[in-house]
C-alpha cells in the first residue's frame, strides 16, 4: 500500500521552501535588472543632450565614460540572463540542492546588477553641472531661432517700406537674401547642424538683419543729410569764388606796404582758391550725380573730397586777410607783440624758481634762449621795409617754446606730488 506513494514530510516541504527562496531571488534580480536597464536609458538621454551641445573635453569624456558604463551593464545583463536561464524553477523535479545553488546564482547576479547600479548612479549626479549647462543651452535653442526669424521679417519689412519711397536699397536687398540660405538650415534645425552651430547662426543671422534692418530705417534720413550737404556745401563753394576775389587786393597792399619775405608765400593764394573752387564745383556735380543714382557711399565719399578742398582753400584766403592785419598792428607798434612774449617768458621763469633757490637748467636754457632770440627778432627790424613778418613768426614761435617748458615743469610737479 505504501510502495507506489509519494513520500510528503519535512522533505518536501523543505524543497518548496527552497524553491519559494530561489523565485524570490529571481523576482529580486529581475527588479534590479529593470531599475538598471531603466537607468541606463535615462541617463542616455542626459549624455545626448550633453553631446549635442558640448564639445568640451569634458563633455566628451562623459559620452567615452557611458560607452564604458555600456560594455560592464552588457556584461553583468548577460550574466543575469544566463543565470536566469541556467534554472528553471517551475519544473517539478527541482530538489534542494537545486534551488539552493539557483538562489545562491541569483543573488550573486542581482548584487552584480545593484552595484553597476550604484556606479551609474554616482556618475549621474557627477554629470549634473555639465547637463545644466547643456539645458540651458538648449532652452536657447527655440527662442534664438524665433529671434532670427523675426529679425529677418523686420528687416523685409524696412526694406519694403523704404522702397515704397523711391528708395532702391539694392545693396541692402542684397544682404538680405544672402541670409536666405541660412535660414533654410536654422529651418532645417539643430537636429542636422548641431545645436551649437545653430546658436551661432541665429546669432549671426539676428546680427546682419538688423544691421540691414538699422540702415533700411535710416536711409531716408541719410538722404536728406546728403541733400543738405549738397546745398551746404554749393553755398560755401560759391561764398569761396567771392572771398577769392577779394585776395588780390590784399595782396597787393602787402606788395606795395612790407617787404617780399612778408606776402610771397601767399602769391598762389588766388590761383589755389580759383582751381579749387572749380575742383568743388565738378565733385559737387558728380556727388549730385551719386545721390541721384543712390549710390551713397560715393556720394558721401565725394562731398567729404569737397569740404575738405574748401577747409584748405578757406584758411588760406583766412591768412591773406589775416596777415595784412597782423602786419598792419605790428608795423604801427611791435611793442605790444614783443611785451607778450617777454611776460611769457618771465611768467614761465617765476614758475621754473618756484621752490627753488636755482632753476632746473632743463627750464632755465630754453627760457634763457627764448630771451636771446626775442632780442634777436627786435634787432632785426631795420630798413626801410622791415621784416615784420619774420618778428611775429619769431614771436609765436618763442611764445610755444615757452608753454611746451611750462607744461613740463608742470607734469614734473605732478608727478612727484
Amino acid at each position: 500500500m505504501n510502495g507506489g506513494a509519494r513520500r510528503w514530510g519535512w522533505g518536501g516541504g523543505r524543497a518548496e521552501h527552497l524553491r519559494a527562496d530561489a523565485q524570490a531571488a529571481k523576482d529580486a534580480a529581475a527588479a534590479a535588472f529593470y531599475e538598471l536597464d531603466t537607468a541606463q536609458r535615462d541617463l542616455r538621454i542626459s549624455i545626448e543632450t550633453i553631446t549635442a551641445v558640448d564639445s568640451t573635453p569634458a563633455g566628451r569624456k562623459a559620452a567615452a565614460d557611458f560607452a564604458d558604463f555600456g560594455s560592464r551593464i552588457d556584461a553583468v545583463s548577460h550574466d543575469y540572463i544566463t543565470t536566469v536561464d541556467a534554472h528553471d524553477l517551475d519544473r517539478d523535479d527541482l530538489d534542494g540542492a537545486a534551488a539552493s545553488r539557483a538562489r545562491a546564482e541569483l543573488d550573486r547576479a542581482r548584487q552584480e546588477l545593484e552595484r553597476v547600479k550604484g556606479e551609474l548612479d554616482r556618475f549621474a549626479r557627477s554629470l549634473g553641472p555639465l547637463l545644466t549647462r547643456a539645458e540651458n543651452e538648449l532652452a536657447r535653442l527655440a527662442p534664438a531661432v524665433e529671434r532670427a526669424r523675426q529679425s529677418l521679417l523686420a528687416a523685409t519689412g524696412a526694406l519694403d517700406a523704404v522702397r515704397a519711397q523711391g528708395l532702391k536699397a539694392d545693396d541692402l536687398a542684397a544682404r538680405l537674401a544672402a541670409l536666405s540660405p541660412e535660414l533654410t538650415k536654422l529651418n532645417e534645425g539643430a537636429g542636422t547642424h548641431g545645436v551649437q552651430d545653430t546658436l551661432r547662426r541665429a546669432d549671426r543671422v539676428v546680427r546682419e538683419a538688423e544691421a540691414v534692418r538699422a540702415e533700411a530705417e535710416g536711409l531716408p534720413q541719410k538722404a536728406a543729410d546728403i541733400d543738405k550737404r549738397l546745398a551746404s556745401l554749393r553755398t560755401r563753394t560759391e561764398a569761396l569764388q567771392t572771398r577769392a576775389g577779394q585776395v588780390e587786393p590784399v595782396l597787393s597792399e602787402l606788395r606795395r606796404r612790407f617787404s617780399i619775405a612778408c606776402w610771397q608765400d601767399l602769391q598762389d593764394v588766388p590761383r589755389q582758391a580759383e582751381r579749387t573752387a572749380k575742383q568743388a564745383g565738378e565733385k559737387l556735380r558728380e556727388a549730385r550725380a551719386a545721390r541721384d543714382e543712390q549710390r551713397w557711399p560715393d556720394a558721401i565719399a565725394l562731398l567729404s573730397t569737397v569740404r575738405a578742398l574748401l577747409n584748405t582753400t578757406d584758411e588760406a584766403v583766412k591768412a591773406a586777410g589775416e596777415r595784412l592785419r597782423r602786419l598792419n598792428e605790428v608795423s604801427f607798434d611791435p611793442t605790444p607783440e614783443v611785451d607778450r612774449a617777454r611776460f611769457a617768458i618771465r611768467d614761465a621763469q617765476r614758475l621754473a624758481m618756484a621752490g627753488r633757490s636755482t632753476p632746473d637748467p632743463r627750464h632755465a636754457q630754453p627760457l634763457d634762449h627764448a630771451v636771446e632770440r626775442v632780442d634777436r627778432a627786435v634787432a632785426s627790424l631795420t630798413g626801410r621795409h622791415p621784416d615784420y613778418w619774420h618778428l611775429l613768426t619769431e614771436l609765436d614761435a618763442v611764445r610755444e617754446t615757452v608753454q611746451q617748458v611750462v607744461e613740463r615743469i608742470r607734469q614734473e610737479r605732478a608727478g612727484a606730488s
